[in-house]
């Protein structure tokens, strides 16, 4: 009798085992396949989207500051942005050099050559900065992204011959991870993918969707707050695509607020400090 309810006794736990095991079995299936479900609408919900700032052509709206000085660079910094844009031109002898407009102190930067303006200063008393020394700057700064914007040039040669200097500037430094391209020329945006497949590369042109950019390997845009707001489709369907979403130049609190609603990933603004004020708010709301 007693080897009998041994035996019993070990049959029932024996079931009991497999019916906990299937049990288990079929719970963690269940959670999987819900998990599975779950994650598409995780990924595109915008309530853990995070949207940086950037400054444009630096933080010179302070004292002692002026747009793309090395000054800006380092207060974009200061105040806790994500990135500083900045613009490069080319003069014809090969100099790379940062400033926003064609033309700098009345002479037109892509026919004077670099001596004729080296020791032309900015507003705020520095000299207008090489491309080097600026990079060199930043590389000081290792949290802070440097939007490199390429200032598109007529001339494809003298353009050719700015991606690559600027390509091997940035790769003898070693800042690689610091950098991200923008451009209103399409065919810097793509040489840069091309030739830095690392590195993210946006266009600024606006007229192209996401799609007919993501086709020629380019992986962001960089649009006018207008164009966004002309085709807030173009968030999603960038985000789709696995590309990034910044918009310019973005300058008033409803504009700001706006951009955040439809998703972008980066405003570019001239008010840095309050659009970060802004965007602190917004995630609290």
């Amino acid at each position: 009798m007693q080897i009998i309810l041994k035996k019993y006794y070990t049959f029932a736990q024996f079931f009991i085992g497999q019916r906990y095991y299937q049990y288990k079995m079929k719970r963690t299936i269940l959670l999987f396949a819900a998990c599975c479900m779950l994650l598409p609408l995780l990924s595109s919900c915008n309530c853990k989207q995070k949207t940086e700032v950037i400054a444009h052509r630096g933080f010179w709206g302070c004292e002692g500051s002026a747009q793309n000085s090395i000054a800006s660079l380092q207060n974009a910094a200061r105040i806790g942005t994500y990135g500083s844009e900045f613009d490069v031109n080319l003069t014809p002898d090969s100099v790379l050099v940062v400033n926003h407009d064609a033309t700098f102190k009345g002479y037109k930067i892509c026919e004077t050559p670099y001596y004729l303006i080296k020791d032309s200063l900015l507003s705020n008393g520095e000299k207008l900065p090489l491309l080097r020394d600026y990079l060199q700057a930043g590389k000081q700064l290792p949290d802070l992204k440097m939007i490199f914007e390429l200032k598109t040039n007529a001339d494809s040669e003298l353009e050719r011959i700015a991606i690559d200097q600027s390509i091997a500037m940035i790769k003898e430094m070693g800042i690689e991870k610091q950098i991200v391209f923008i451009s209103f020329s399409l065919n810097a945006c793509k040489e840069y993918a091309r030739l830095m497949p690392d590195n993210e590369v946006q266009y600024l042109g606006g007229q192209l969707s996401p799609a007919e950019l993501k086709e020629m390997g380019i992986d962001g845009i960089d649009y006018h707050h207008s164009i966004i707001t002309d085709n807030p489709q173009w968030v999603k369907e960038a985000h789709k695509l696995g590309m990034s979403v910044n918009v310019w130049t973005v300058n008033s609190p409803e504009q700001i607020k706006e951009m955040l609603n439809l998703g972008v990933d980066y405003i570019t603004t001239d008010i840095p400090e309050e659009a970060l004020q802004i965007i602190s708010e917004y995630k609290k709301n």
